[in-house]
């Protein structure tokens, strides 16, 4: 069986790589662009989107069971905020979410190349961040951290010093459901254990 990561998330290959997986990591073409859907929708439609770019590159070059599995972040207050395009982008994110809680929320598809068949789903986890203060945000910015992450912060690194609090999956806050991975792969007859 091969597995395809339509991303070239670190964080995500990390989650991939805990799980004893091998895979191959082919990032797909897919823009983002504006789409007016609900936060799940969009966040399933954009792993869709992603999942299938991939899969019309490698469908004709596949021999054995090949599975592609792509997946989007997408952060929800008051408005749907992904990756910063600035400094001052990132800074007007952070400021929203602080003193806030707010949904992430995590699209992930996986097409089974032999067949095309593709199942998605989405994960919900809200996250509490405490109130913080101009000199935190502008040293955050600083680290670089949030500049490629969506909603400006990594749970996994040092922006985990702003969390109060999560309820759900914290593999979900970080990029990839593992649960909601385990639960499409059994669908698909595949147990990843």
């Amino acid at each position: 069986m091969n597995i395809i990561l339509a991303s070239s998330s670190p964080r995500r290959s990390e989650i991939l790589s805990q799980l004893n997986l091998e895979f191959e990591v082919v990032p797909s073409l897919f823009e983002e662009g504006h789409v007016d859907m609900e936060p799940h929708a969009l966040a399933e439609h954009f792993a869709y989107m992603k999942a299938m770019d991939v899969f019309q590159r490698h469908k004709s070059k596949e021999t054995e069971e090949t599975y592609i599995i792509g997946s989007d972040t997408i952060v929800y207050c008051q408005r749907v905020m992904g990756k910063p395009q600035s400094d001052e982008d990132a800074y007007q994110m952070l400021k929203t979410l602080s003193n806030k809680d707010h949904l992430v929320i995590s699209g992930l598809c996986v097409i089974q190349v032999r067949t095309g068949k593709a199942v998605t789903m989405h994960e919900s986890t809200r996250v509490w961040i405490r109130e913080l203060e101009d000199r935190e945000i502008e040293n955050y910015i600083a680290s670089r951290e949030p500049m490629d992450k969506a909603g400006s912060y990594a749970i996994q690194g040092i922006g985990s010093l702003f969390i109060e609090k999560i309820q759900g999956c914290y593999f979900n806050v970080v990029g990839l459901p593992v649960h909601k991975l385990f639960k499409i792969m059994k669908e698909f007859g595949v147990n990843l254990i």
